[in-house]
């Protein structure tokens, strides 16, 4: 389904539906956007940088994931602070840039994942999930948990896992719950294994 344009966020970082995004935002061209954003009640697009930076010119990726600005706050130094709910994922069909240096992009929005119950050979990562999330606190505080959901369960792992962020877009990009868990499941032992013999 090709929506309207919306404006894009290009990051260092990968987003996923239903994931908590925390921003500090001072440059023009975002702090305008968010505030449409915010009197619109509209979303904006995240996309992960493969060549440029934040600040500047960026080129990204074509698969992202539409974000919901859920709370904000001014900063003691001045910068706006804010947290961001992914919501649907997307893939970029064209881009254009504004005077202000603000990207927009024209998007095809994906179809939602089947809601798949997690299968028995992945319970031990539900388990393993739970701790995770608990132990990142205040973040994951307010989130509906799905540890039953194989969607919801691989698309945490696929935020908090420390691993390069091209693993990080492969684990967004692909588009079947239990194909995402046979990626993640031997990084998981990998890293498990460098755990034990460090």
């Amino acid at each position: 389904m090709i929506e309207k344009v919306v404006p894009l966020f290009p990051l260092g970082t990968v987003l996923f539906p239903q994931g908590p995004l925390p921003l500090r935002v001072f440059e023009p061209r975002y702090l305008d956007m968010i505030s449409r954003c915010l009197k619109d009640e509209s979303q904006f697009g995240v996309l992960l940088i493969y060549d440029g930076s934040e600040v500047g010119s960026a080129d990204t990726y074509s698969v992202g994931t539409k974000a919901r600005i859920c709370d904000w706050y001014q900063g003691s130094d001045g910068i706006l602070g804010l947290t961001a709910i992914g919501t649907q994922k997307f893939r970029l069909v064209d881009v254009k840039q504004q005077s202000d240096g603000l990207y927009l992009g024209e998007i095809d929005v994906l179809d939602p994942e089947p809601s798949i119950p997690l299968p028995e050979g992945y319970l031990r990562m539900a388990d393993l999930l739970r701790a995770i999330v608990h132990d990142l606190g205040r973040l994951y505080q307010p989130l509906e948990k799905h540890f039953d959901d194989s969607t919801w369960v691989g698309n945490r792992f696929g935020e908090v896992l420390p691993v390069p962020m091209q693993y990080k877009q492969h684990c967004l990009e692909i588009d079947h719950p239990l194909e995402r868990l046979r990626f993640i499941q031997p990084l998981l032992r990998s890293m498990r294994q460098e755990t034990l013999t460090q």
